[in-house]
């Protein structure tokens, strides 16, 4: 970020100096104390907890965008719609190539692959300048963060966990602190919403918890994964079916009215993505370490996964916990994806802090540890 404008290198101006060998061994060194406050967390005082969680939330949120620039492109995708009335799902940044944000997107050929709400949430982003958007997202981020921690924290005690190790497993979590906060990733919306259903389906509000699933999969697909463990675990399934069938259809229908059919094309976007693959990816990890075909590899954990999807339903049908079944089905995902980024962790995370598994959440943290190198450019 060294010698980029003032706006974008923000409060930390020309940075701090980091290399990428030092930047990496900070990280670890987050990592292990992460580790340490998460095990002491019931002995720790819960004000001391959220004061120096906030000021490292702030703190990440104070610094430039980091490791990603697909902030950029969230902020392009609101400029072509909004300003240009073109539909993001079916044009690109590279249509707009004289905006102020183009020279920032890392995506330019990519049609948007984002939810629909979360693309329309965005739309009032383009009546402000560029450095407005990105710290609002910023800011956003930051907030989602702190909100989802809480959450966890206030759903802990029913569930016979301490309200601080829940707290600390999101709060501080590195990855959540550099990716999802320092990269202002819309994955912390996401998985508020789709907590926040899950919530309101635990406390027996099933309408509203599958309005709050349906926006939170409105946001990004990849939160689907919960719906299916709500609704079983659901007392009154048809409440949450109509409570999520309700915002879907309303949903879908602002979605065709500002955007065209062009934005069934995410979903298939979504598809294409995942026939990427990234360096830390499980999968790309048994290609190498196996010398087989990552193809091959990919088939399998995919196949594997909708074997273990299966299993932890009929498991939930049987009367397990279905938010530690979700924890496993959010595991299991990422760990057979082939297409792994580091901040997608948050998509276990909360759930992994309220399972009441002390494998899945060691399972979790295992993965976030795995997780550090991605994106370092060692």
């Amino acid at each position: 970020m060294n010698g980029g404008p003032g706006w974008l290198l923000g409060l930390y101006g020309d940075g701090l100096g980091v290399a990428p060998e030092p930047y990496y061994a900070l990280l670890w060194l987050a990592f292990a104390s992460h580790l340490c406050v998460f095990l002491a967390a019931p002995a720790l005082d819960h004000r001391l907890i959220r004061v120096a969680a906030a000021l490292l939330v702030v703190a990440f949120a104070l610094a430039p965008p980091l490791l990603s620039q697909d902030v950029f492109s969230y902020i392009a995708y609101a400029r072509l719609g909004a300003d240009a009335g073109l539909s993001p799902y079916d044009h690109t940044p590279l249509d707009l190539p004289l905006d102020p944000v183009f020279p920032h997107v890392g995506w330019s050929e990519s049609s948007s692959a984002y939810g629909p709400l979360f693309t329309l949430a965005t739309y009032p982003l383009a009546a402000l300048s560029v450095p407005a958007a990105l710290w609002t997202l910023k800011a956003v981020a930051a907030a989602s963060i702190l909100a989802l921690a809480t959450l966890v924290a206030r759903l802990s005690p029913p569930r016979g966990i301490d309200p601080r190790r829940g707290f600390v497993m999101v709060a501080l979590n590195p990855l959540v602190l550099v990716h999802v906060v320092g990269g202002a990733h819309n994955d912390g919306v996401t998985m508020l919403l789709a907590l926040a259903g899950c919530a309101a389906v635990l406390t027996l509000r099933e309408a509203s918890g599958g309005a709050a699933i349906a926006a939170a999969v409105g946001m990004k697909l990849s939160a689907t994964f919960v719906a299916p463990f709500a609704l079983l675990g659901s007392l009154r399934r048809r409440r949450l079916l109509s409570g999520a069938l309700a915002a879907a259809a309303a949903l879908g229908a602002a979605a065709l009215l500002a955007f065209g059919p062009g934005v069934l094309g995410s979903a298939q976007l979504v598809g294409e993505n995942q026939g990427r693959v990234s360096n830390y990816s499980l999968p790309n990890l048994l290609s190498e370490l196996a010398n087989v075909d990552v193809e091959v590899v990919r088939a399998i954990s995919a196949a594997g996964y909708l074997a273990l999807l299966a299993a932890l339903l009929l498991w939930v049908r049987g009367g397990a916990d279905w938010i530690r079944a979700a924890g496993w089905a959010a595991l299991g995902l990422l760990l057979a994806s082939a297409w792994l980024l580091p901040w997608y962790v948050i998509w276990a995370l909360p759930l992994a802090a309220l399972s009441r598994d002390e494998r899945l959440v060691a399972a979790v943290l295992a993965l976030t540890g795995l997780q550090l190198a991605a994106r370092i450019p060692l």
